[in-house]
This record gives C-alpha cells, sequence and structure tokens, in this order.
C-alpha cells in the first residue's frame, strides 16, 4: 500500500492517505548500520529503487501486489502515474480528511460559522485546486467526522495493549515508555519535547494524544472517556487501517511530516495491530521555497502563492515540468524565471512535434536525413528515461535525455528553401513524436496545448483569431506567389503588381513576432506558435 500524508490547503484540513495493498509475506532483515531493524519484504518486485527514510538508502521497492499503489499532490502525482503506466501498478488511492482540528474549530469562530461548514469549504476549494492542477483525483475520500466510531475502536485496542492510557479529565495519551527504542525509526535521535503547562495530565512529557476532552462550544462526540474529539495523528491510522490492514508498502508526504506525524503513526499501527513493521518504505519529499530563501512556502509564513493566482500566470503542465526538473526529494526555490524555464522547455518540445510533422507531411523540406541515427537515438533514449525512472524516480535525468532527442531531431530537420532531391524518412520522426508524447502523457503534461498559459473563453477565442489570421494570410501568399499562365513580360509585371503583397505578409509576420507569435512558411502551409518572453525582440 503507498500512502502520502501532506499538509492541506486549510489548516491541518487535508492529508492524504494512498495505498498500494500489501499482504503479509516472508521476510527478512536489511543489513546496513541504518536499516539493521528493517524488513525487506517479499512479493512483486517492481524494478524500482527508492529512496527508504526508514533506512536512509535506496531499496528494492517490492510491494505485496503488483494489483495495488498510490500518491498524493503534483510531486507524488507524478510518481503515482510513473508506477502505474511505466512500471505496471494499480493505484488505489484514499485520501483521509481532517474536518475538525484546534485551527478549523479556532477560525469557525472568528468566522461565526460551524466548524462543518468551514471545513466543507476549505475541502472543495482544495478539490478544485488539484483537479486544476490536473491531480488525479482518489478511489475514495474518508472524513474523520463520519469514523469517529472506528477511531474510538482503534484507540481501545491501543489501551488494551497496554500502549496507551486515559486519565481523569477525559485524555488518552500514547504511552512513548512503552515503545522503549522502537520510537524514532525515522529520525534516529528523538528531539527533547517541549515544555508541558503547570496543569497536564501526561504521564511523561513526551506523550501525544489520542483522545482530547472537550472544551467548552466546542464540537464533539461521546466516548468511553467522555466527550472529546481526536488528536490528529490517530486519524491518520485508523482510515489507513481501515482500508489496508496491518500493512502498507509505501507511505510519503512532505520531509516535515516525518516527525512527529509519520513516526507517531508507525507507533500507533504497531501498537494495534501488534506487528514489527507496519510500513515497509517511506518516502519524503523536499519543500518549495521561495528563491533566494531558506524559508519554505507556506501558509503560516505569509509567503505562498494560491493556485488560481499561479494559473492566471502559468499553466499546470509548466508546473509539472516544474517539479520534474528537481528530484522530488530535494527543495526546489519557486521564481518567476525557473517557471519561464519550464514553459520555454515545453514550447522547444511543442515547436520539434510541429515542425516533425510538418517534415512527415512533406510540408517542411529538409536535406538527408540521418536516419539510422536517429533511431539509435531514439532507443537509447527509452533505455536511459526507464532507467531514470527506476532510479527513485530521477525525473531530472529522464527530462534531460528526452530534451536531448528532441536537439538531435532538431538538428536533423534544417528547411532548405529549394526542393531536396534526396529520400524522407518521415517514420523515424513518425516513432520519436509519438514516443515525446506518450512521455509527456505518462506524468500528465499534455503537448497539444502549444500555449502553455493558463486558459479561459478569452483564451480560446484568441487561439481561434489567430488561426483565422495566419490563414487568411498563407492564401495571400500563396496567391501572391503563383504565376498563373503568365509568362515573359507578362509574368515579371505580374510579379511587381504582386509583390506588395508579399511585403505586406512579411510585415504581418514581423509584427506578430513583436508580440510573441512566429509564423513558420512551408512548401504549401505556414504553422505557428507562442514565442517565450526572452525570443521577442528587444527583451
Amino acid at each position: 500500500m503507498l500512502r502520502a500524508c501532506g499538509t492541506g490547503v486549510g489548516p491541518q484540513l487535508l492529508r492524504a492517505a494512498l495505498g498500494l495493498g500489501a499482504w503479509p509475506g516472508p521476510e527478512r532483515a536489511a543489513s546496513g548500520t541504518r536499516g539493521q531493524g528493517w524488513l525487506q519484504p517479499a512479493g512483486h518486485d517492481t524494478g524500482v529503487k527508492v529512496y527508504n527514510s526508514l533506512t536512509r538508502r535506496k531499496d528494492p521497492l517490492i510491494v505485496g501486489s503488483a494489483d495495488a499503489a498510490s500518491c498524493s499532490y503534483v510531486r507524488f502525482d507524478i510518481i503515482r502515474r510513473i508506477l502505474t503506466r511505466v512500471f505496471g501498478c494499480n493505484i488505489i488511492m484514499v485520501m483521509g480528511i481532517t474536518d475538525v482540528d484546534d485551527k478549523i474549530i479556532k477560525r469557525a469562530g472568528e468566522m461565526n460559522v460551524s466548524p462543518a461548514s468551514l471545513a466543507n469549504l476549505y475541502e472543495e476549494n482544495f478539490k478544485q485546486d488539484m483537479a486544476a492542477l490536473k491531480v488525479l483525483p482518489p478511489t475514495v475520500y474518508l472524513r474523520v467526522t463520519e469514523n469517529i466510531p472506528h477511531i474510538i475502536s482503534f484507540i481501545e485496542g491501543i489501551i488494551a495493549n497496554g500502549h496507551a492510557y486515559s486519565t481523569a479529565q477525559g485524555n488518552v495519551y500514547f504511552d512513548l515508555r512503552s515503545r522503549g527504542d522502537r520510537y524514532g525509526k525515522l529520525v534516529g535521535a528523538v528531539p527533547s519535547p517541549t515544555a508541558e503547562p503547570v496543569d497536564s495530565d501526561k504521564r511523561h512529557p513526551s506523550d501525544f494524544a489520542l483522545w482530547k476532552a472537550a472544551k467548552p462550544r466546542e464540537v464533539f462526540w461521546a466516548s468511553p472517556w467522555g466527550n472529546g474529539r481526536p488528536g490528529w495523528h490517530i486519524e491518520c491510522s485508523t482510515i489507513s487501517s481501515l482500508v489496508f490492514g496491518s500493512r502498507l508498502d509505501i507511505h510519503s508526504g512532505g520531509m516535515d511530516l516525518a516527525f512527529p506525524h509519520h513516526e507517531n503513526e508507525i507507533a500507533q499501527c504497531e501498537a494495534f495491530h501488534q506487528c514489527r513493521q507496519w510500513g515497509n518504505y517511506f518516502l519524503h519529499s523536499g519543500h518549495l521555497h521561495v528563491k533566494g530563501k531558506e524559508e519554505k512556502m507556506s501558509k503560516s509564513l505569509k509567503n505562498y502563492i494560491t493556485v488560481k493566482d499561479f494559473l492566471k500566470t502559468f499553466s499546470p503542465d509548466v508546473f509539472r515540468l516544474f517539479c520534474m526538473r528537481s528530484s522530488y526529494r530535494s527543495a526546489v526555490d519557486y521564481s518567476d524565471g525557473t517557471m519561464l524555464e519550464a514553459k520555454h522547455l515545453l514550447l522547444a518540445a511543442a515547436a520539434f512535434i510541429e515542425d516533425a510533422r510538418a517534415y512527415m507531411k512533406g510540408q517542411l523540406v529538409c536535406g538527408p536525413v540521418g536516419e539510422g541515427l536517429l533511431w539509435e537515438r531514439l532507443r537509447h533514449t527509452r533505455e536511459a528515461v526507464k532507467a531514470a525512472l527506476a532510479d527513485d524516480f530521477d525525473t531530472p535525468a529522464a527530462v534531460d535525455a528526452v530534451m536531448d532527442l528532441i536537439h538531435r531531431g532538431n538538428g536533423q530537420l534544417q528547411a532548405r528553401t529549394k526542393e531536396s532531391s534526396g529520400p524522407r524518412s518521415p517514420a523515424v520522426f513518425g516513432s520519436i513524436v509519438s514516443y515525446i508524447e506518450h512521455f509527456f502523457e505518462t506524468v500528465g503534461i499534455s503537448l497539444a496545448d502549444r500555449q502553455f498559459v493558463p486558459g479561459d473563453g478569452s483564451q480560446a477565442t484568441l487561439h481561434s483569431v489567430v488561426e483565422e489570421l495566419v490563414r487568411f494570410r498563407l492564401k495571400v501568399r500563396q496567391f501572391a506567389l503563383a504565376s498563373g499562365k503568365a509568362t515573359g513580360e507578362a509574368q515579371r509585371q505580374q510579379r511587381l503588381d504582386r509583390q506588395p503583397l508579399l511585403e505586406a505578409c512579411d510585415a504581418l509576420r514581423q509584427d506578430l513576432t513583436a508580440h510573441g507569435i512566429s509564423i513558420k512558411d512551408r512548401s504549401s502551409t505556414s504553422t505557428w506558435e507562442l514565442l517565450g518572453q526572452d525570443h521577442r525582440p528587444g527583451s
């Protein structure tokens, strides 16, 4: 089972739980200092190696079955697509929604609305943002407030197994001392607990809440320990266990969730299920940073950009390629410059595909093509991309390999003004186009929209207007170039008469270039594309 926890759009609202269903099977202890206690699972070897936070090394990704797996948000959505479409895993995704917690209750009070209505607003906004970013939806959503009985039962199981205790105030805490040295799998040395309030009813400062006693005027549910509501960590453990049982293949999320959230989930689940190893692999992604600053982009630091505002400037396809240009484990700097770099790469890929198609149709005339070299480069690219994706989802190396293929293909498509009598090689370009489009489609990027800019009705209208303008210009240009049946002096005069039309066509092409629209005249047609800002005159 693959599972991901991520920070939500609302305060602690959404946690993504994703699963690749795993079944108990023979296991063996892995070697290595950090991974001495890790049990390498038996099952289906995906052919992928992943960096496992449990062992702090790359381990072969072995899952219980190839028939189930999952991930979340853009970086993990890309991994989810790769596992599905490259390595043949069938994805099952369950998203847990934290629709009640301290921050939601506080904010709802400030707005004079119910916590349920505020949480519903956060949830719908989040779903809209994910759809706008082309993140695949989960198989099912599970809300905390709809699973309170299951959470209470899960807590009762932990208490019965001797790993938690209730207090006279109606709180329930996980007893970390009962875990001994098994706590801290993800971080090694456990940080010292922060100072507790003087009225704390914990036995030990490091214990964490499973059930919180209700405070005045707060939403609550009845329980064996009195009215209250769940703690944060227990929600995720219960929801994932409801769907996937006692074993996770992969648990994923942002690096800030490794401790204490994921560490506490491990403690809870292994205590409840009485198992030695609940999660086999933990994948953690790096943060999005504001370029030039060490701090991560976050709502609490007020240095973030909303998805809706972002999509006014860049498209979701551009953002996906931006994410792919760095390892999912590394922090990545956000800036307009880095986004424009990603946009220009997509424009280059789209332009090559358009040129290659024009060549296949006989509209682009060029010299003899090194067909054998292109077939070999295509074969090499296929192997390099799959090897990169199998190496901890190394998308930067995969993108570099594809862009190198495009560069080499462009080198063969050198247009000539005169017809070439040499042999043509459309098949190899057809195969290259098919592969490049398939690669980008695999990770959720469409090259069909060559603008790679946000679009509403006005963008679609603008696209249609440019299409009609280029089509009209082509007709005028073809008329001006046609010689008809005239010969000799009559033909010369005809050319002089039509010269202003050709000059007007050239002037229109230059004017459109100044506005970022490049027109390319082929032998029998004209095509157009949008230029990046730095390719425009004067930029």
